[in-house]
C-alpha cells in the first residue's frame, strides 16, 4: 500500500537523532530524523544520502587530514561514500532525511 507522508516539516522525536523508518529498499534504510543537537563524527560501512528537508545543518567531513564544513539547507544533501568520515550540526531545529545501509551508525 502507498504511504504519504505530510507532515515532515512538523516531525519531532523524544530526543534528538530520533527517527521516523519510513521505508526498507534492498537493504538500505530511509528514515525522517528530527535533532536539535549535533551528532557525534562517525565513518558508515555504507553509502549515505542526506538531506536537509527543513532547518540548516552545519556539515563537517574530514579528507587528507583536514577539516571541511558547508551550511546545508533544505534540498540540499551531503552524500558520504564508505570512509567518509563526517559529522552534521544542526543550527536549531532539522529535519532530515537520510537513506543508508540497514543498520550504519
Amino acid at each position: 500500500m502507498p504511504k504519504i507522508v505530510t507532515d515532515a516539516r512538523q516531525f519531532t522525536a523524544d530526543g534528538a537523532w530520533g527517527a521516523r523508518d519510513l521505508a526498507a529498499i534492498e537493504g538500505a534504510s530511509v528514515r525522517l530524523h528530527w535533532t536539535d543537537q549535533p551528532y557525534r563524527w562517525h565513518v558508515n560501512d555504507g553509502a549515505e544520502v542526506f538531506v536537509v528537508l527543513d532547518g540548516e545543518v552545519e556539515m563537517r567531513w574530514r579528507q587528507d587530514g583536514r577539516e571541511h564544513t558547508t551550511i546545508l539547507r533544505p534540498a540540499d544533501m551531503f552524500i558520504a561514500d564508505v570512509g567518509d568520515e563526517h559529522v552534521a550540526h544542526p543550527i536549531g531545529q532539522a529535519r532530515i532525511l537520510v537513506i543508508e545501509k540497514a543498520g550504519s551508525v
